[in-house]
């Protein structure tokens, strides 16, 4: 079995999530008992924050690297970064990484593609919606994403970095993003939600609002990961 390794604790929660969904799929996948060995650094957030409201991404880049390169050392044989927006310089640390590393956007688009889904939204942090690299792995399978609208976006970064980051999932802001769900479905036609943001299915848990699927990245991601270990 190949070992994987993990940058986590971008964000604590998330990471959680991230044990417990790697554990129970790779369980399924088994039927000797076993649990899968696998490696966490757990990273400074505030950092890579710092990093990405400077717009240093150079910074973040080299940050980056040089964690995964403590999980190389750790004698993990491939890699995954456990958010969705450091995936911004995925492009620049994915050729200097020590050790394969797989992508949640690739991932993510590949789920999409299997599911004939055509025009998505994408919620997460602003330098998540805002970015392009999300659209530019999408585009390649012509897959139409939507962004929220401006004010809708800025609620979405603020309860994410303030609220969902630090394990509060409240109701009224769980009403609040089904509501932005129920706007875009009505306004922009999706017939998806990519859930870019490892916090977001916290919050947002079920399969679907109102007809409209919500791709968890997270799962998408562990799947992923554990079909690597596996193989």
């Amino acid at each position: 079995m190949k070992t994987l390794g993990i940058i986590g604790g971008v964000g604590p929660e998330s990471t959680v999530e991230y044990y417990r969904t790697i554990i129970a799929l790779y369980r399924e996948r088994t039927d000797d008992g076993s649990y899968p060995e696998f490696i966490i650094n757990s990273v400074d957030l505030k950092k890579g924050l710092d990093f990405m409201d400077a717009n240093d991404l150079t910074g973040m880049a080299d940050y980056l690297l040089e964690e995964i390169g403590k999980l190389a050392r750790a004698g993990a044989n491939f890699g995954l970064i456990s958010a969705n927006t450091p995936h911004i310089v995925f492009d620049e640390v994915a050729p200097k990484s020590p050790i394969p590393l797989i992508s949640i956007v690739e991932a993510t688009c590949a789920a999409a593609k299997a599911r004939k889904l055509r025009r998505l939204a994408l919620f997460g942090t602003r330098f998540t919606m805002q970015g392009t690299f999300y659209p530019k792995v999408f585009s390649c399978e012509a897959i139409e994403l939507v962004v929220p609208d401006a004010t809708d976006q800025d609620y979405l970064h603020d309860k994410y970095l303030n609220e969902l980051v630090s394990g509060k999932f409240l109701p009224e802001t769980r009403a609040r993003l089904l509501a932005i769900v129920d706007r875009m479905k009505a306004n922009s036609d999706i017939d998806g939600v990519i859930l870019a943001g490892t916090e977001l299915p916290l919050i947002l848990r079920d399969a679907e609002h109102n007809g409209i699927p919500f791709l968890n990245t997270t799962t998408i991601h562990c799947e992923a990961a554990v079909a690597e270990m596996c193989s």
